[in-house]
């Protein structure tokens, strides 16, 4: 009997094109291409956990990505053989929808670019555009596959170097416009539930050039208007702002969950738009993953996942596959206190490291992944059917249900009132939080089988 090690290096070994399907094997099996906690049909909580989860797939990272940064270039070719732009586009397609069968992924998300070329003008780019989405269309319908959401790349043309619907040039703020209609299109075509809003360039480097308030008001309006059109033809789905704080642009206006949910409220656009969270995003922003889906939730705002996960040592958006099962396991908690997904989904938004180059690694880092939010989704379940955490915050709060605390909560009491009840107060002591016992509480979840 060879040694686990030995039967892990001839596993690894395996060839892309030999693998037709990973298969859940269970936390025991050593297999490298097989998921270790993701059961796609098994029941938890009421529902299957592919249900719970909704997976979906990264166009841009997985199938376009290969690999360059900005000291280095790709190491990894995806042309699959093709200089033609349509047939390479083509067979990029035809290689996503094979992946997704083999890693039993229902779902996709993309930018326009991702899927197509650009063409010489934005009348040849649409053109191609449409070519693809069609192309798309029937792959989705013969794979039974479906899209996530779509959005539209206003950030990475030379065009959009100060911004798209926050340009300063009226006839960029147009060909965004163009963009995102050919976008919303593709969507209603594909059946995405969902369309995503990521200000990459929406934001300034300097306030000495900026006129904050046009560019937020010119940025209110192309929402309103993307929000129009889709009604008005037919997208049923929901519109999402993806929070980012910073990078590429110094300062992007959809800094975080609080500051879209104010700038929504403020244009009354909160009942066609939610959050899309990213993991990444939330680093970046000081905040935590849970920190951000906490926000949203309690604002009414949840609506869909990039997952992936950031170094804390790094100051930039790595993109990594998610591996840290807490992480995983604080965002399950708050989906499943949310209700779970409606419209949205866990979209990878995931990249292979540089050095992880080969396609067997995006196998390998799709399962990571997958398995790490299967994990997170068993251990979020733990937690609210064990109750510690839950009881513990019910008890903190208690004051809040009765007497002058109900009243507070019910807004039936007055700063006169709160006065006169403060007066007749003696000394007052307020309930230990118990935070060094609550992690250990966790911990204790985490690791109890």
């Amino acid at each position: 009997m060879p040694h686990a090690t030995e039967q892990g290096k001839e596993a690894i070994m395996k060839k892309y094109a030999e693998i037709t399907s990973i298969p859940y094997l269970g936390a025991a099996s050593t297999e490298p291409f097989a998921f270790k906690y993701y059961n796609p049909t098994e029941v938890v909580a009421g529902k299957q956990m592919k249900d719970h989860l909704k997976f979906a797939m990264s166009y841009w990272h997985t199938i376009d990505a290969e690999g360059a940064d900005m000291f280095g270039s790709g190491t990894m070719d995806k042309s699959f053989g093709e200089t033609d732009p349509i047939k390479k586009f083509e067979k990029k397609a035809d290689f996503a929808f094979d992946l997704m069968n083999k890693l039993g992924i229902e779902y996709y998300c993309f930018h326009d670019v991702d899927i197509a070329p650009e063409g010489k003008d934005v009348k040849e780019s649409t053109e191609y555009f449409k070519h693809m989405v069609d192309y798309i269309y029937d792959l989705q319908q013969k794979n039974n596959k479906k899209c996530l959401w779509v959005t539209a790349n206003n950030f990475s043309d030379k065009k959009f170097m100060c911004g798209a619907a926050t340009s300063c040039c009226a006839d960029v703020y147009a060909v965004a416009a163009a963009k995102v209609k050919a976008g919303i299109d593709a969507a209603i075509k594909l059946g995405a539930t969902g369309y995503v809003f990521w200000g990459g360039r929406e934001g300034y480097e300097t306030l000495l050039n900026t006129d904050m308030g046009l560019e937020l008001d010119n940025l209110a309006t192309f929402l309103t208007m993307a929000r129009d059109y889709g009604r008005k033809n037919g997208f049923t789905g929901d519109f999402y702002i993806e929070p980012k704080p910073k990078e590429p642009t110094k300062h992007q206006y959809d800094f975080d969950v609080a500051t879209c949910m104010n700038f929504l409220r403020l244009n009354n656009l909160t009942a066609d738009f939610k959050m899309n969270i990213e993991a990444n995003h939330a680093t970046l922003a000081c905040h935590t993953f849970q920190h951000e889906l906490r926000t949203a939730r309690v604002n009414g705002s949840f609506g869909s996942i990039d997952a992936n996960q950031g170094d804390p040592l790094l100051g930039w958006d790595t993109d990594q596959f998610p591996t840290n099962v807490y992480d995983a396991t604080l965002c399950m908690y708050e989906v499943l206190k949310a209700g779970g997904f409606t419209n949205g989904g866990l979209n990878f938004d995931s990249k292979t490291r540089r050095s992880s180059n080969t396609f067997e690694d995006i196998i390998l880092s799709y399962i990571a992944g997958m398995d790490t939010f299967a994990l997170g989704l068993r251990k979020a379940v733990a937690m609210i059917e064990d109750g510690r955490i839950d009881s513990f915050v019910d008890e903190r709060y208690a004051s809040f249900n009765s007497g002058i605390g109900k009243k507070i909560v019910d807004k039936s009491t007055s700063l006169e009132e709160l006065t006169d009840y403060a007066m007749g107060l003696g000394a007052i002591e307020v309930m230990s939080g118990r935070q060094e016992y609550l992690e250990n509480v966790l911990n204790n979840i985490m690791f109890n089988n």
